[in-house]
C-alpha cells in the first residue's frame, strides 16, 4: 500500500516505447533547487536576454504535389513550428494570390474569371500562362521578403513539372546566400485524398461559391486529373528535397545540409494526420501555491489532492477506452497529480518548471526588495531571465523535443506548470505570438482538450468544482490576451481577407 505523499517510480514504465532519455524523458526524479536569498552584494535578480541573430538564415522552401495532397497543411504546420522558435517565416500561397487577383479584377472591371477545372488544363494556353505568371510573381514576392529580413519563405504551389522546378532553381541561384529546398507531398491513400477533397469543397472555397457540394467535388476531381496528366515527381539528383508519402508514413531525404534545413527535415518527419487529442492540465494546487512561493518542489495541498482524486473519472468520461499516455515533469506535484490515473506514464525533465534561479522558493514579496527588476519582468516576461535561472525564451528552446514527440504521438495528457510549460505548449498549438505567451491564463484544476485540425486547433475546457488559489499575474496596464481558436482555411492574401 502506498502512503499519501509517497511517489511511484514511473521511469520504469517507458519500456523503450517513449522518446530517448537524451531528449529529457525518463530518468531519476530530481529535487527542486534550494537557491538562497540573494546576498546584499548582488544587485538585481536577473535581466533581459536578446533574440538570437538568425539574419543569415535564408531558405526558399518550395512545395511540390498534386492538389489535395496536404501541401498547405505541411506549409502551415512548418510555419507555426519555426515561428514558435522565433524564426521569421511566411507562406506565399499561389492559390491565394490567384483568388486575390481574380477578385481585384472583378471589383475593378466587373469581369469574373473562370477558375473551374478547364483553367488548370495544360492544353489551355491562356490559363497556363496566367498560372505561370502567378507562380513567378509569388516567388518574386517571397525573395524580396527574404531580402527584407525574413528567414524561411514557403512557396505553396504545385510546382509539378521539372521545367517549373528548373525555373525556380535558376531564379534562386541568383541570390547570394539563399538555400533552396523542395518538399514533395505524395499521397496514395484514397481515404486521405477523399477527406482532403471533402474539406476543399465544403469549407467555403470561393472557386465554388455558386456550385453545389457535388458539383464542386466533381470539378475539383477534374482539376486533379488535369494536373496528373503533366505531373512529374522529383527525380532530379542534384536537388535538395524531402519527399513525404501519406504525410509521414514514408520520408525520403536527399542533399539536406545545414542546421536549419536539418531541423526542418526532422520536424516534417514527425508529423502525422491520425486523429488525436492533447490534454493539458496544471498540477493540483500545491503547498507553494497556497503560500505564494515561486518554483520549488513542494507536494500538493489538500485541495490539490482532491483534484488528483477526481481526475480518473473526468478523464475516463472524456477518453473512454481510447489509448492515452500521461506525461509529467520530474517534480513531485505533477507526479502526485497523475499518480491515480491508470495509464502508462512518462516523466520528462524538459517539462520541469521554469527555473527561477535566485528567486526559487521565495514569495512574490521579493518584488518589494527588487521593484525595478520585477517591473521589468512583468513588462516583458518572455525575455526576462532570472539570475542563475531561465527566461521563457530558454523554456521554448528546451521544449522543442517535447513538441517533436507530441507531433509523433497519439493521445497525450500532460501535467505541467503554468508559469511557463503549459503556456508555451498552448501557444504553439494555437499559434500565439511570443509577446502574449507569458500572460496566458491557465487556471488550476482544469483540463484543457486540444484537437489539432488541418488549419488550426479546436479547444474545450473541463473545470472541476474544486477551489484553488489564483496564481495568475496579468501584464500591468495591458489587456489580457484573448485566444480565439481558428481552424478555417484562408483563401486570399493578407491584404484582402473576407
Amino acid at each position: 500500500m502506498q502512503a499519501q505523499g509517497e511517489l511511484p517510480d514511473y521511469s520504469k514504465e517507458n519500456n523503450g516505447d517513449g522518446p530517448p532519455v537524451q531528449f529529457g524523458a525518463g530518468g531519476p526524479i530530481r529535487k527542486g533547487s534550494q537557491a538562497p536569498t540573494p546576498p546584499s552584494s548582488v544587485r538585481g535578480i536577473g535581466g533581459k536576454v536578446s533574440k538570437p541573430d538568425y539574419s543569415e538564415s535564408k531558405i526558399v522552401l518550395c512545395m511540390v504535389g498534386l492538389p489535395a495532397r496536404g501541401k498547405s497543411y505541411l506549409s502551415n504546420k512548418l510555419m507555426i513550428y519555426l515561428k514558435w522558435l522565433e524564426y521569421d517565416v511566411k507562406v506565399f500561397n499561389v492559390g491565394q494570390l490567384r483568388r486575390t487577383r481574380a477578385k481585384q479584377m472583378a471589383q475593378q472591371s466587373g469581369v469574373q474569371e473562370d477558375h473551374t477545372a478547364s483553367f488548370f488544363s495544360h492544353s489551355n494556353a491562356k490559363g497556363t500562362q496566367a498560372r505561370d505568371k502567378l507562380a513567378q510573381e509569388s516567388l518574386e514576392m517571397l525573395i524580396q521578403w527574404l531580402k527584407d529580413g525574413g528567414n524561411v519563405g514557403i512557396h505553396d504551389a504545385t510546382n509539378s513539372t521539372r521545367a517549373r522546378r528548373a525555373s525556380i532553381e535558376a531564379r534562386v541561384a541568383k541570390e547570394k546566400g539563399f538555400s533552396l529546398i523542395f518538399l514533395e507531398s505524395l499521397c496514395d491513400d484514397p481515404a486521405v485524398i477523399a477527406a482532403n477533397v471533402a474539406l476543399k469543397v465544403t469549407s467555403g472555397d470561393p472557386d465554388y461559391r455558386n456550385a453545389s457540394p457535388e458539383e464542386a467535388r466533381k470539378d475539383f476531381l477534374r482539376r486533379i486529373k488535369e494536373y496528373e496528366k503533366v505531373y512529374e515527381t522529383i527525380t532530379e539528383p542534384h536537388l535538395s528535397y524531402l519527399k513525404i508519402v501519406d504525410v509521414g508514413d514514408k520520408v525520403t531525404v536527399s542533399r539536406i545540409n545545414g542546421y536549419l534545413s536539418s531541423r526542418i527535415a526532422f520536424y516534417l518527419m514527425n508529423l502525422h494526420l491520425k486523429p488525436r487529442c492533447i490534454y493539458l492540465s496544471r498540477h493540483g494546487e500545491s503547498i507553494y501555491n497556497v503560500e505564494g512561493k515561486i518554483g520549488g518542489d513542494s507536494l500538493l495541498s489538500p485541495r490539490g489532492m482532491q483534484y488528483a482524486d477526481a481526475l480518473p473519472a473526468l478523464v475516463r468520461d472524456n477518453i473512454g477506452d481510447a489509448p492515452l499516455t500521461v506525461w509529467t515533469s520530474t517534480l513531485r506535484r505533477t507526479i502526485q497529480t497523475a499518480q491515480k490515473l491508470p495509464y502508462p506514464k512518462l516523466t520528462w525533465k524538459s517539462l520541469d518548471e521554469l527555473d527561477a534561479g535566485v528567486c526559487d522558493g521565495m514569495t512574490y514579496e521579493v518584488s518589494q526588495a527588487y521593484p525595478d527588476d520585477f517591473a521589468n519582468r512583468d513588462e516583458d516576461k518572455f525575455n526576462y531571465r532570472y539570475r542563475g535561472g531561465e527566461s521563457y525564451r530558454d523554456v521554448v528552446a528546451r521544449l522543442e523535443p517535447v513538441i517533436m514527440e507530441l507531433e509523433r504521438q497519439d493521445n497525450i495528457l500532460i501535467f505541467g506548470h503554468q508559469q511557463a510549460i503549459l503556456r508555451c505548449l498552448y501557444a504553439y498549438f494555437h499559434h500565439l505570438p511570443q509577446a502574449d505567451l507569458p500572460y496566458i491564463k491557465i487556471p488550476l484544476h482544469t483540463v484543457i482538450k486540444l484537437t489539432p485540425k488541418a488549419y488550426g486547433c479546436e479547444e474545450e475546457r473541463y473545470p472541476l468544482p474544486i477551489k484553488a488559489v489564483d496564481t495568475h499575474r496579468p501584464k500591468p496596464k495591458s489587456l489580457q490576451p484573448v485566444v480565439q481558436p481558428s481552424y478555417a482555411r484562408k483563401y486570399y492574401t493578407e491584404d484582402m481577407r473576407e
